[in-house]
């Protein structure tokens, strides 16, 4: 096929424009001379790039209406509402538990390798350490396979793993089998938000919210399950690490449907992508891009820190493990609401800085509710904890909301959730270290307790009503 016609006046632009509340923003895409009926590029161009015989960067050329522009794929097919809605929830169910589901049966699963505290602290990490590592390979990932694409490939992989993992025989092949069952919800984690923003189109505020809750679904059934699962017998704990293993088959099938009919799917550079303080300048230029970040890391850094070592601290204070388990799940549950509740918020009034500084004082304050009296309301203080917890489905609706182009996004996305789990990942090892070094879990409660207070901080910047393509611009 041919390279699309080029414009003469290169500033021509067909726009999908929405309201300004609308997180979906506005989507330019080259206007052709012609309605011809084939204007889709070659599948060799690479957005960004110049296409041969061409001055101007490769862009998908699209003449369908705006209502459906925004949510075509490079083969040329819309993602219909069903299949959409089939996609994110399937994988997002599948982007916690394996992370989620270790915490509850730690003890046993250190005890069965014959290892310490240093391996608490290290599984406990994990999870951030390969969200972040791993995540960071994303954008250039889909840049070759495309967002769907690069999220079949990915779950694959970490299907095979989780089904592989309980038969591990020594510790280091059970870490690095954990590490590959990590690999499809990293990639998920900062590609599903840009497959939303690029396929939504006026469906995106909806599917942000069936992301979020689904999520919070995932990440709670995979601590409340745990020790469920593993039941009393003698292979149970086998038994409860192999369950999302199997599940993880289902989005591997829905998702390579949706390949199908998106082809290759990484987003169109914007016109602008080339310009010095356009859309390709360093994200370091974004206060909000910033803000976001640490909002992510310190949120994060709490909530493996809740995955993997609360239930220990909440046992060591009398509370049997399985209910231990089970308010971890409790904590994670709320984000059920959160995710609810927040994308539609975020979506209708642009500025939230003090709604989104007060999930960093109430997980303070949960905290300080579990040290000062952790068996005389743990229910209460783990609802306090979850409502705090609000902070990750805001911040995940913050990365379209906060963004016009999906390139944008994915590139925020790319760049947020990598580092902010790699500064995360700081939590839970240190949280390990003052308990081994301490053996007392009031000295891990103050050092959480203390990384609200920041939390606060940062969502107090990262809710003002700034957009990042105009501080990448300014």
């Amino acid at each position: 096929m041919s390279p699309p016609e080029q414009s003469d006046d290169p500033t021509s632009t067909t726009s999908v424009a929405c309201a300004p509340e609308d997180p979906v923003g506005r989507v330019d895409v080259p206007a052709p001379r012609s309605a011809a009926p084939e204007t889709a590029q070659p599948d060799t161009a690479v957005p960004g790039e110049a296409v041969p015989g061409t001055a101007a960067p490769a862009a998908v050329v699209t003449e369908l209406p705006a209502a459906t522009a925004a949510h075509v794929g490079r083969g040329g097919r819309v993602v219909g509402a069903v299949l959409a809605v089939l996609a994110v929830a399937t994988i997002a169910v599948n982007l916690r538990p394996g992370a989620t589901g270790v915490g509850p049966l730690m003890e046993p699963i250190v005890a069965a390798y014959g290892q310490g505290p240093a391996a608490s602290g290290l599984l406990t990490a994990l999870p951030c350490l390969a969200f972040g590592a791993l995540g960071l390979l994303a954008v250039p990932i889909s840049r070759r396979l495309g967002l769907t694409g690069s999220i079949v490939a990915a779950f694959v992989l970490s299907g095979v793993a989780l089904l592989l993992r309980p038969g591990a025989e020594v510790f280091w092949l059970f870490v690095a089998l954990s590490v590959l069952a990590l690999m499809g919800p990293a990639l998920g984690n900062v590609l599903v938000p840009a497959w939303i923003k690029l396929h939504g189109g006026r469906r995106t505020v909806g599917l942000m919210t069936l992301y979020s809750v689904v999520l919070a679904i995932g990440g709670s059934a995979g601590a409340s399950l745990a020790v469920p699962l593993a039941g009393g017998a003698a292979d149970g704990l086998r038994g409860s690490l192999l369950f999302w293993g199997a599940v993880m088959a289902l989005p591997i099938v829905v998702w390579a449907v949706a390949l199908t009919r998106t082809g290759h799917d990484f987003p169109p550079a914007p016109p602008s992508a080339g310009r010095a303080g356009g859309p390709r300048a360093s994200l370091l230029r974004s206060p909000t891009a910033i803000a976001l970040t640490f909002m992510f890391a310190l949120q994060s850094l709490n909530a493996y820190t809740q995955f993997g070592m609360l239930p220990q601290i909440l046992s060591d204070a009398g509370i049997s493990l399985a209910r231990a388990g089970m308010l971890v799940g409790v904590i994670a549950g709320w984000g059920l609401v959160g995710g609810l509740v927040m994308p539609t918020v975020i979506a209708r009034a642009p500025g939230l800085r003090f709604v989104v500084a007060s999930f960093g004082a109430l997980t303070t304050i949960g905290y300080l509710g579990l040290l000062l009296a952790p068996t005389a309301s743990p229910l209460l203080w783990a609802c306090v904890l979850g409502v705090g917890g609000f902070a990750f489905p805001t911040a995940i609706a913050l990365l379209p909301a906060r963004t016009r182009s999906p390139q944008v996004t994915a590139r925020l996305s790319g760049a947020t959730q990598p580092v902010g789990y790699l500064l995360a990942a700081i939590g839970p090892i240190l949280a390990g270290v003052l308990l081994d070094a301490t053996g007392s879990a009031a000295v891990v409660l103050w050092f959480l307790a203390g990384t609200g207070v920041l939390l606060a901080i940062a969502g107090f910047r990262a809710g003002l009503p700034r957009i990042v393509d105009d501080e990448l611009a300014g």
